[in-house]
């Protein structure tokens, strides 16, 4: 179940990850409904979607009673380390939303740079008066993994999980999936994702929607996207029959351009703000 209190950063950086469609301007294609593990090895991806250096910055709204509040920031980072990456993503609520929700939140993951598979991850998060700090560690050659766990006043918990196999957290999960090859999928296709995320592992299922040809992302001009939908958790975050949508640029960089998703009050959006040191050009975009 998701921590009840990281709202705006967990929603964000699963909707990286997990998605559902808008009402795009596009046709939909051919539909099949199987699912398969070919080409998505979660033990092992070689990347080829981004560099050391790349930042992206995503605007979030809040929506409550149908107004829309301009209500923080996240900032996606990717540093290179040598024989691995570190991967950073910082949230934070503007100074004019704060007298509804403050949230500073801080997600950290060394992954290894052969595979991507997490090493290493760390949550720090400051939300309203609720703070947690944790760190996870990933055995390297057994799927076990030990957490470390400080919860406000709270005395500190460590506790060693089982995994059943190879599993990614949820900042690892974004570069994951941004590596996988969709051009040669039909709509409906769905492939398995196991996430662990505040000590539970999630055995999820996404479902890829096709092209669109034209999508709209505010500020920043038109784009030729992606379009997936995932499976979520009904929990604090997510009520039963939630969808969650993103959009993806439709070139080598995979960028994430576009997330709605209802929560249990209200609904929330996160939408492409800036971005620098890509790995390809952005050839997806409309001009």
């Amino acid at each position: 179940m998701f921590v009840q209190h990281t709202y705006l950063t967990n929603i964000l950086m699963f909707g990286l990850l997990f998605f559902l469609p808008i009402q795009p301007n596009g046709q939909a294609v051919e539909r099949q409904t199987t699912t398969d593990s070919s080409g998505f090895n979660l033990c092992a991806t070689p990347n080829t979607a981004f560099l050391g250096g790349e930042e992206i910055v995503y605007k979030i709204y809040y929506n409550w009673n149908f107004v829309w509040l301009s209500a923080g920031e996240v900032t996606f980072k990717v540093e290179d380390q040598g024989n691995t990456y570190k991967f950073t993503a910082k949230g934070r609520t503007f100074s004019t939303y704060e007298w509804f929700f403050k949230a500073r939140d801080y997600y950290e993951v060394i992954v290894d740079k052969q595979t991507l598979k997490p090493i290493h991850t760390i949550r720090d998060i400051k939300e309203g008066g609720y703070t947690l700090h944790e760190e996870v560690s990933y055995e390297p050659n057994a799927p076990k993994a030990t957490s470390r766990r400080k919860r406000g006043r709270h005395a500190l918990e460590v506790r060693e999980f089982n995994l059943s196999g190879c599993v990614h957290d949820i900042l690892s999960s974004i570069y994951y999936t941004r590596n996988q090859d969709f051009n040669n999928l039909k709509t409906g296709f769905t492939f398995p994702m196991n996430v662990f995320l505040d000590r539970e592992e999630y055995p999820l299922t996404v479902e890829y929607q096709g092209k669109i040809h034209q999508l709209d992302v505010r500020g920043q001009g038109n784009f030729k996207a992606l379009s997936f939908s995932p499976q979520t958790i009904p929990g604090h975050v997510f009520e039963e029959g939630n969808r969650m949508q993103i959009y993806a640029s439709d070139d080598q960089n995979h960028l994430p351009l576009l997330i709605e998703s209802p929560v249990s009050v209200g609904s929330i959006k996160a939408v492409l703000k800036s971005y620098k040191g890509l790995r390809y050009p952005v050839s997806s975009r409309i001009h």
